[in-house]
């Protein structure tokens, strides 16, 4: 499913080019001959799934990393810039998703900040003014430039981000993620400066998860996939079923994708949890899921979808706004993680380095963990001994002991040291984000079967995964959700890869 450049898609004239841009970080290839042609006005967006090399490329472009191999062209120029500063002097300005901003300094002060025009040695405040107004006329936006950062919304604090990257007379402007924290008119809003700067003869990099989006204002999309590029097409001749094919791999049958007619089936007994329209500002905008005991349901979508999202609202960990969550049919609105573990509910989380493991203790300590947030009384060391050699067997984690330092053992292993944590609390619900993810193939093996067996026992679980081969193998419902809603649910024959793909594409 590779495709050659569409050069004659757009009639506009090239403004930044990428030509073999490879990228090594030790063995690991983030980029591989990469080709990208940015014109100028036009809103270009650059997809595709987690580890697909979208960062990597812009961090290229914008002079962060230094390239293998390849070259880059601005105006048909030659560019090599060696750092972020470098890309600004040439033209190329990047607004990332967290806004990096200094929050008590005026929006004036931020627009200009680092290149204030001076007189005498002193800085012309008036004229600073003058500049920051004179950017923010660019993008429609009236306001007192002399106000505080952080007493304005998170959308008019993108909007000054954008303000400072024209004020160095941009020619390219890069908007990583800029979506991400804003409601629905807040991202009409953006969409609508954008088409104002793209009109203006701005070249716009677009990077993106949410489908309705791109189509939303892109004019032309490039598509990566495992470091490599994979097509470029105007996004009026690519349906989205292609795209999300493209993205991840495998070919949309649209017959196939339609699967049986009729409502997914519920099990008869009582959910253990019920989520109705779970909704929280800037992560999910509308959520439903019920999950019974003895029942695998499993959250789908793509990178961005809002999977993640869902399941730390469901934990507590995050808090909704709207919505209603019910367990045994009883309404709750946990304050924080602590008070769904007390109610029986765990979660392994997406990122076992940074939020699972605690890497400076051994995998004894590191497995009784929850059970002090539970509540439970300090176990003697004797039995926090008894404990992990107990998992340890039952879940066959290849460790020389359990004094082992975590951080010694291989990734599988201490996913599987989370697991045992976990299980040590005794839940009902076990939430699993990406548990797979990053392990080699025996390992994830062993833990899929674990699920089973943890779920023919009556445990209910949630399983979150971007592998589609493991949400179909152990899923009895998979909730499908897009651009951060719950837009399918699919149950028994009507669990197929190509049906899920339907359902994340819109087709199904």
């Amino acid at each position: 499913m590779h495709e050659t450049p569409a050069e004659t898609a757009c009639p506009s004239p090239a403004l930044l080019q990428a030509r073999g841009v490879s990228r090594r970080f030790g063995p690991v290839h983030a980029l591989s001959s990469v080709d990208f042609t940015l014109r100028a006005s036009e809103i270009h967006a650059l997809m595709g799934e987690n580890g697909a090399g979208k960062s990597t490329l812009i961090k290229c472009l914008t002079g962060v990393h230094s390239l293998d191999a390849g070259d880059l062209r601005l105006q048909g120029r030659p560019i090599a810039p060696a750092s972020p500063r470098d890309a600004e002097a040439v033209g190329i300005a990047t607004v990332f998703q967290e806004v990096n901003l200094i929050p008590h300094l005026s929006i004036a002060d931020n627009i200009c900040l680092g290149r204030e025009p001076t007189q005498f040695g002193r800085i012309r405040w008036r004229a600073v003014r003058q500049r920051a107004r004179a950017a923010l006329q660019r993008l429609g936006l009236a306001i007192d430039v002399r106000r505080e950062l952080n007493s304005c919304s998170i959308a008019v604090q993108q909007l000054v981000a954008i303000a400072r990257a024209l004020d160095i007379d941009a020619k390219v402007l890069i908007l990583d993620e800029p979506t991400s924290s804003l409601d629905r008119s807040e991202v009409a809003n953006l969409f609508s400066v954008m088409r104002r700067l793209r009109d203006q003869g701005l070249g716009i990099i677009f990077v993106t998860h949410f489908l309705d989006q791109v189509y939303a204002v892109a004019d032309r999309i490039t598509v990566l996939r495992d470091g490599r590029f994979v097509a470029e097409h105007a996004a009026a001749d690519l349906p989205r079923q292609k795209l999300v094919g493209l993205m991840v791999g495998r070919e949309l049958d649209l017959a196939a994708a339609a699967g049986p007619a009729g409502p997914a089936t519920e099990s008869a007994t009582v959910p253990l949890l019920e989520a109705r329209s779970l909704a929280r500002r800037g992560c999910v905008e509308h959520a439903d899921i019920t999950i019974s005991p003895g029942q695998t349901v499993s959250l789908a979508g793509l990178l961005g979808s809002g999977r993640t999202e869902s399941a730390r609202l469901l934990f507590g960990a995050d808090r909704f706004d709207r919505g209603q969550l019910l367990i045994d049919a009883r309404p709750v609105r946990f304050r924080a993680p602590r008070h769904a573990i007390r109610r029986r509910i765990a979660l392994t989380p997406e990122n076992r380095k940074d939020h699972g493991i605690i890497p400076s203790l051994s995998v004894r300590e590191n497995i009784e963990l929850a059970l002090r947030a539970r509540g439970r009384a300090r176990l003697s060391r004797a039995q926090a001994r008894q404990l992990a050699e107990r998992f340890i067997r039952a879940l066959n984690i290849k460790t020389p002991g359990p004094d082992t330092p975590v951080s010694s053992l291989s990734g599988g292993n201490q996913q599987k040291v989370l697991l045992a944590r976990w299980l040590a609390t005794e839940p009902r619900l076990l939430i699993l984000d990406e548990p797979t993810r990053g392990i080699d193939v025996a390992a994830k093996a062993e833990i899929i079967r674990e699920i089973d067996h943890l779920r023919r026992e009556g445990m209910a679980i949630l399983f979150i995964s971007s592998e589609l081969e493991e949400v179909v193998r152990v899923s009895q419902r998979v909730v499908v959700l897009r651009d951060r809603r719950t837009v399918a649910q699919l149950s028994g024959a009507q669990i197929t890869e190509q049906a899920v793909l339907g359902a994340i594409a819109g087709s199904a």
